[in-house]
């Protein structure tokens, strides 16, 4: 991650921000495209999207409480696989929202959807970017990745995974069918 003060500043301001439950609720984090997000096109690099999806994914680890157990017992955050879908550029100063979710998990892993959006000149929403990243917590010294019962149950949550929308499958199958050719 090298956005040290988007970082600086998620941390700081998450303190200060709801508490999030991580089965139920959406992060939502206000952005603005800066000059060092650009490629050489003048619109919002590739490279940055998935920068940017890093702090979605810490807001929640930090709003959920996720943060005490992770640094407890030394849990590593890892993304194993991603797939993006970009639709509209993004320019130079333009703001945004990146919206971020779990939406179904299983034994060791998460799925999370990633969206960033932006408003049209009338106001009304604009998708610019959707992913969905398949991660989870990596425990080291068990060298495994911790089950998802057990990282509900440190923040005091108790939850079935939801079912998978078709596209979800879709992902995960081609991630399985990757895995395999590797």
């Amino acid at each position: 991650m090298n956005l040290w003060l988007r970082v600086l500043h998620l941390i700081i301001t998450s303190f200060f921000r709801a508490k999030l439950d991580p089965v139920k609720d959406v992060s939502s984090l206000a952005f603005r495209v800066w000059p060092h997000d650009l490629d050489t096109s003048l619109h919002m690099n590739n490279g940055r999207y998935w920068t940017l999806m890093d702090l979605g994914r810490t807001d929640i680890m930090i709003r959920s409480r996720l943060w005490r157990p992770i640094l407890k017992h030394g849990w590593v955050p890892v993304v194993n696989g991603g797939q993006i879908r970009f639709r509209r550029e993004m320019r130079l100063f333009q703001p945004f929202t990146l919206e971020t979710r779990i939406l179904t998990w299983s034994e060791g892993h998460v799925v999370m959807e990633h969206r960033l959006v932006s408003k049209a000149r009338d106001g009304s929403p604009v998708l610019n970017a959707i992913a969905l990243v398949r991660a989870g917590l990596y425990d080291r010294k068990e060298r495994r990745f911790v089950p998802m019962d057990r990282l509900l149950s440190e923040i005091g949550l108790q939850a079935e995974p939801p079912l998978a929308a078709p596209e979800v499958e879709a992902f995960l199958h081609a991630e399985e069918t990757l895995k395999r050719a590797a």
